[in-house]
């Protein structure tokens, strides 16, 4: 299908009128994101469903949309005011009780690293987590666990083993010679992907 195929569908049977060609390759070349609406008419027309069109979703609104919900459905689910949620979508940026969060990870099936990236919560726990590989990771033990609600001794398993891994590697980097340079570059990397360490880290000690 060619763009203007997809424009056309999209006007003829989902009623949006505004659609053109230029509008869909717009969206190809993600220039533009397509609204809630359209992107559930676009799926319609490509036979597919909103959450492969998405791919992994990152953000509040596109776990919502990969669910197939309504923002009204989300709203009433975790008990706010539908302004107010649209708003915390728009801001990637969600204010809820201990209560509402739960009810919101329900409804949008969020696992706990999903949970972490949409209340936008990703930076903290990499400064937490950097700040542990590098100095004493026993002191972070406490922050890190009010962040991320996990068995004590699993999270001081991933932090003691994070903490061991990054200083083996600064070790292992000037010891090879390759001086302060290669060490900076190998420990950037490493703390660059200290989150997502962190739950593989997580994950493999629970299974």
């Amino acid at each position: 299908m060619g763009p203007e195929h997809v424009a056309y569908g999209m006007r003829a049977s989902y009623g949006l009128a505004y659609v053109t060609d230029d509008l869909v390759v717009a969206w190809e070349r993600e220039i533009a994101s397509p609204s809630s609406n359209e992107l559930t008419a676009l799926a319609g027309v490509l036979w597919c469903s909103p959450s492969e069109l998405l791919g992994k979703p990152r953000t509040l609104r596109e776990h919502r949309i990969a669910r197939g919900l309504a923002p009204e459905d989300v709203a009433r689910t975790v008990g706010h005011e539908l302004a107010a949620y649209l708003r915390m979508e728009e801001n990637d940026d969600w204010h809820g009780t201990d209560r509402q969060s739960a009810a919101l990870a329900d409804a949008l099936g969020l696992t706990l690293p999903d949970f972490i990236t949409v209340t936008g919560r990703d930076a903290k726990l990499g400064e937490l987590l950097r700040s542990a590989v590098s100095t004493r990771w026993q002191a972070y033990v406490r922050p890190v666990g009010k962040m991320v609600p996990l068995d004590r001794r699993l999270l001081e398993n991933a932090l003691q083993e994070l903490h061991q891994d990054y200083q083996g590697q600064m070790t292992a980097t000037l010891s090879w010679g390759g001086g302060g340079s290669e060490s900076s570059a190998a420990g950037r990397e490493f703390l660059d992907r200290i989150v997502e360490r962190f739950w593989s880290l997580v994950q493999g000690t629970a299974r």
